[in-house]
């Protein structure tokens, strides 16, 4: 096994070199015992190495579901996102550290209500505190959504505001405060209804390249008509400190979500969309092929791209089968679909569904309204108990209302088992209620190296969950070790999205994609957690944007660290 070294057995005893006779007999016992003792000594150093590279049992089987503890009352979080039609969509989170102090921070959507961003004032390992930062560029009305991204790149995490109405790009300051930067650089933040966001770098770009999702179009006196508009995507004009016009994505097919991806392993990264098929009857998902300095165009079924229609909600993309390529998970109303690549042909971008094999259909609430479909809008992947096995949240709630839809609809929380398939455990977790909840983020918000869990519920105070591990509202337990990553690079992408992470820990990998975008109108940047289960170290490498593979790094157990490009070691961060 990949970095377990087992001493070679003492040679055997020369049988020429002891002389037959009585006395050649009396040594055979004493021998066997040697050798016995020898074997004995080798299982045990093997186990230990095993187990030192986290394939010993605690590693090699999943663990329970962690507990968590509702702490959105005490923590001084009380938002809402509010608003009927049209705010029936949207309901975004962002976390991200506004003040760097290597806690994330979070800007709230707020629908009807101004968004809010609120600092977060937490100890480490201890009750979650947040206080609210006021800010006339942060206070936005009509706010959908929003993503973090350094867009400058001068070190400091901006803002992609998206709103019923012009969409907005906040340049961050320091200290959590904002500028508005639309005229700064040069952006038509248009006048749309945009729930969906993704952001990537071609080439050595000094902006990224921007990709707005549209849903609905806006009549002349800005209200939703029964058409679907063109999502647009923007890039750097010829002025590398601006941006040129949007470039339509026609046709529009009534966008919810969108994502940046390699999922080729080409290095180019592609535009996947995902629609809401009630307001179309010829659409259909989509994948946009983005190559530089070229017109995007769709991916057709002359490429290998099969139609498929749903209630697209939202995008989470993850390698799951350890190919280095994602699988995507779409979430709907009805059965959600996990895709994976037929055959796991790169070539071709023709995909096939493996969500009831694994197990994350969810098609139906497993407490509540049990009989009714669900409606699923935000997913994410993480590690929520660090036994190095990936699990998934998917946020729930019905649009308000549909009768022929689940009102009384939890979210799930699918715990990743050593086969690769999924369970329920969101009822075991503490987390069931029956909100109708939007947006959401897995997220350590205490730095205790579990991930926490806010979600925004429609017309009612945002949702807050520690995750306690293996404890309760007094301590926090751990369950498993784990690591936490950032990335920096020189160059206008700081934050290397599009690069990949692997996190080694034996012989099994963990693989992430560095990403902006995609989830339901919610996004974050910050540290790269991986659980790692009972190993006190784990190996990590780097694929920079630029395809530049860098050295495997051994990074100890329950640490921070910063991966600087060309450093020969990591960075240890302390909070």
């Amino acid at each position: 096994m990949e970095g377990t070294t087992v001493p070679e057995s003492p040679a055997a005893p020369d049988a020429g070199s002891t002389a037959a006779g009585p006395s050649a007999g009396r040594r055979q016992p004493r021998t066997a015992w040697i050798a016995g003792l020898v074997a004995l000594l080798i299982v045990v150093i093997v186990a230990g190495a095993i187990a030192m590279n986290g394939l010993g049992a605690g590693s090699t089987e999943a663990l329970a579901p962690p507990r968590f503890v509702d702490e959105a009352a005490a923590s001084g979080l009380e938002h809402a996102y509010t608003g009927e039609y049209p705010y029936v969509v949207g309901g975004g989170v962002a976390p991200f550290d506004c003040d760097d102090d290597g806690f994330p921070d979070l800007y709230l959507a707020g629908g009807e209500a101004p968004a809010q961003l609120f600092r977060n004032v937490s100890e480490r390992g201890q009750a979650l505190r947040f206080e609210p930062v006021p800010g006339e560029s942060t206070d936005l009305d009509a706010v959908t959504g929003a993503y973090p991204l350094d867009i400058d790149g001068d070190g400091i995490t901006d803002l992609a505001v998206l709103r019923l109405g012009e969409n907005v790009l906040l340049r961050g300051l320091g200290d959590c405060r904002f500028e508005r930067a639309n005229e700064t650089l040069g952006l038509d933040g248009g006048n749309g209804w945009t729930v969906a966001f993704s952001a990537t770098w071609e080439d050595e770009s000094g902006l990224p390249t921007l990709a707005f999702g549209e849903y609905l179009a806006l009549d002349d006196a800005g209200e939703p008509a029964a058409t679907c508009a063109d999502s647009s995507l923007v890039r750097p004009s010829a002025d590398p400190t601006s941006y040129a016009p949007p470039i339509p994505l026609s046709p529009g097919w009534c966008t919810l979500s969108v994502l940046f991806s390699d999922w080729d392993g080409s290095g180019r990264r592609d535009l996947r969309v995902s629609n809401d098929r009630h307001y179309y009857r010829d659409g259909e998902e989509q994948l946009w092929r983005i190559e530089p300095g070229q017109p995007p165009r769709p991916y057709t079924a002359e490429d290998g791209w099969a139609p498929l229609r749903l209630w697209g909600m939202g995008i989470a993309s993850q390698d799951l089968t350890g190919d280095g390529l994602p699988e995507v998970y779409l979430t709907s109303q009805g059965d959600n679909k996990l895709q994976t690549l037929a055959g796991g042909d790169p070539s071709r971008p023709t995909y096939e569904d493996i969500a009831l094999d694994r197990g994350v259909t969810a098609h139906r609430p497993y407490a509540g309204d049990t009989t009714l479909p669900s409606t699923a809008w935000h997913p994410e992947f993480g590690d929520v108990n660090d036994d190095g096995f990936l699990d998934l949240f998917v946020s729930k709630g019905n649009v308000g209302p549909e009768v022929d839809h689940a009102m009384q609809d939890p979210s799930n929380l699918f715990i990743g088992q050593a086969d690769g398939t999924f369970v329920e455990g969101a009822e075991a977790a503490g987390i069931t209620r029956f909100g109708l909840a939007r947006g959401a983020a897995l997220v350590d918000l205490d730095l205790d190296g579990l991930l926490d869990l806010v979600q925004v519920v429609r017309n009612d105070n945002v949702e807050l969950w520690r995750n306690v591990g293996a404890g309760d509202a007094n301590a926090s337990t751990p369950m498993g070790h784990w690591v936490a990553v950032d990335l920096e690079q020189p160059g206008a992408n700081r934050d290397a999205i599009g690069a990949w992470v692997e996190t080694r820990v034996g012989d099994r990998i963990v693989r992430h994609e560095v990403t902006v975008g995609g989830g339901h109108a919610s996004g974050e940047l910050g540290w790269l957690h991986s659980g790692i289960g009972s190993a006190t170290s784990a190996d990590v490498r780097v694929t920079w944007p630029d395809g530049e593979v860098g050295p495997w790094q051994t990074v100890q157990a329950d640490t921070f660290v910063r991966i600087e490009r060309g450093a020969a070691d990591p960075v240890p961060w302390t909070p």
